[in-house]
């Protein structure tokens, strides 16, 4: 057994379970949530506005995952060299990939590098990443799935060596209520907590919960209005989520885009255009200027608050993403 694995407590050890390397593992993922609490239970960690991301390295060999398993390993060149510059053992590890844009994550920020299958030098040098490290699923011959969170993070702290851009996701302990205050005021996008006993769930689960200053969620792209004045590509996009196994209509995206993004985005979109609108509550709107896509996008949109019927107040367009599939998107409700 690994000497790291050897330093858990006997207890723990008894959870691991041998298994051989999966090509990919389904992710743990937080339900939201309303009030954040103290609790000597639970861990908290600042919530990340990035791409989360499997991290799969066996020898030379590494490959940067999404949660719905599509390879990113080109994406990132530095993040590969990051990781290969140290010796490890085989491993599947959980994180997030981000951009900052001074002292905060940037998901908009991002998206120069999300979009970008082959960046040059100069690209990766314009816009560089962390790679934040919250989580080991697998390590040389053993699933620890089955561990306590903190038993995870403990081998996870000693597997790697965590040097820029590659870095350990620090938590707090027990005080979330001064935690979730201190992220609102440094202007992150929440907070995170964790049951410190919790094993790994591969799936929504309500032992990680998550606590937003700000609203922000995915959506379903479901067209696009012609521009008015002196803005062109788009006026703006036409969003919509699924709710009771129907894909519903949730406004229109005005704001957020510049001049690149909505050449872009016109250039993507006009491809997907159909006649008929993709949801059935679409009657009562103005079809003047609409143009109606397949719901093949995803997209993030940051707003004030949900109305009472539905639809999203202040809405702004913070980028396209690909890791996660439109029927995926439902309207997340604390």
């Amino acid at each position: 057994m690994n000497p790291i694995l050897d330093e858990l407590d006997a207890r723990d050890r008894r959870l691991l379970r041998r298994r051989a390397m999966p090509a990919f593992t389904p992710l743990m993922l937080a339900t939201l949530a309303k009030q954040p609490f103290s609790d000597p239970a639970w861990v908290f960690e600042a919530k990340l506005d990035g791409q989360r991301s499997l991290l799969w390295r066996r020898g030379s060999t590494v490959r940067l995952i999404t949660r719905n398993e599509k390879d990113r390993t080109s994406h990132y060149p530095d993040l590969v060299e990051a990781i290969l510059r140290h010796d490890t053992a085989p491993l599947i590890a959980d994180g997030e990939i981000v951009a900052f844009k001074g002292d905060l994550t940037s998901f908009s920020r991002l998206q120069e590098r999300m979009q970008n299958a082959r960046p040059s030098a100069a690209q990766v040098a314009a816009v560089p990443v962390v790679f934040y490290l919250f989580d080991l699923i697998w390590f040389d011959g053993y699933d620890l799935s089955g561990l306590p969170l903190l038993a995870r993070k403990s081998v996870l702290h000693g597997a790697l060596a965590f040097t820029d851009p590659i870095r350990f996701s620090e938590h707090l302990d027990e005080e979330g209520e001064v935690a979730f205050r201190a992220a609102c005021e440094k202007g992150w996008e929440g907070l995170i907590a964790k049951r410190a006993s919790a094993p790994y769930a591969h799936g929504r689960s309500k032992e990680w919960l998550k606590f937003k200053c700000v609203n922000e969620q995915e959506f379903v792209v479901l067209g696009w209005t012609d521009p008015h004045g002196s803005r062109s590509g788009l006026g703006a996009l036409l969003v919509g989520y699924h709710e009771d196994g129907a894909l519903r209509f949730g406004g229109k995206v005005g704001t957020g885009f510049n001049e690149r993004e909505l050449t872009r985005l016109t250039a993507i979109l006009r491809p997907l255009e159909q006649t008929d609108p993709p949801v059935g509550d679409a009657k009562g709107l103005s079809t003047k200027g609409v143009h109606w896509v397949r719901p093949e996008l995803v997209a993030q949109v940051g707003f004030s608050e949900w109305t009472p019927d539905g639809k999203l107040r202040h809405p702004r367009y913070l980028g396209l993403r690909d890791d996660k599939r439109p029927k995926q998107v439902v309207r997340e409700r604390a």
